[in-house]
């Protein structure tokens, strides 16, 4: 199967943005979502400073890169990496969980546009907005990255199971169609899960924060 050649896929962003820009409903969706973020981070009171936003800046840019490292991709949307989530996961970490639920929803965003798979707008949301945006959960695991990982990654595999269920379960055939969507979703979800936590288990997570925290980069 060609799933599971290691390759670097440089993102087609005319493509995407055509598909993207196609369907009102789509682009309405974004629009929505990014009011949403907005009045998320007034009504929470996010402290975006210079050196914050730098930071949500480079966490993005970075888990965009690690994702065109591709090591196996799904034929309908999902691929394991080399660890695209763990920008995401760190800045939760450093920043805590409404920092990092606002990069996760940010980079979903990101991702949409340089590489979509989308049937319906809610399926946009569970896909890539709320999935991405989990992840800052971990942000509440401030003595435990890796159990905060763990959360942060069986969150977002539970977005991609409902929506694998409510919008792709035709897919299924005769299996049921939770149980085809665990499978699918799991076949990628679980070595890039794997991965993370090995890439966190390597890096000096806790020196990083500190280092950070006293903004010394």
């Amino acid at each position: 199967m060609d799933w599971f050649k290691f390759k670097f896929k440089a993102p087609k962003a005319g493509e995407s943005l055509k598909e993207v820009f196609s369907n009102p409903m789509i682009y309405l969706t974004l629009l929505v979502v990014l009011a949403i973020a907005i009045i998320f981070v007034y009504i929470s009171k996010v402290k975006l400073t210079t050196r914050t936003i730098i930071h949500i800046g480079i966490a993005i840019a970075l888990a965009i890169v690690l994702k065109m490292f591709r090591i196996m991709q799904m034929p309908m949307g999902g691929s394991v990496t080399l660890g695209s989530m763990i920008p995401i996961i760190f800045i939760a970490y450093v920043y805590g969980p409404r920092v990092g639920y606002l990069t996760g929803m940010l980079f979903g965003v990101m991702d949409l546009l340089l590489g979509a798979y989308v049937v319906h707008p809610m399926q946009l949301l569970l896909d890539y907005v709320l999935a991405f945006g989990v992840l800052g959960v971990a942000g509440y695991f401030k003595n435990n990255i890796s159990i905060g990982a763990l959360v942060a990654i069986s969150l977002r595999f539970l977005c991609h199971i409902a929506s694998g269920v409510i919008f792709f379960s035709s897919y299924a055939g005769e299996q049921n169609a939770v149980v085809y969507s665990i499978l699918y979703n799991g076949t990628y979800l679980l070595p890039e899960a794997i991965i993370a936590m090995v890439i966190l288990a390597i890096l000096p997570i806790k020196r990083l924060r500190s280092e950070i925290s006293k903004g010394a980069y």
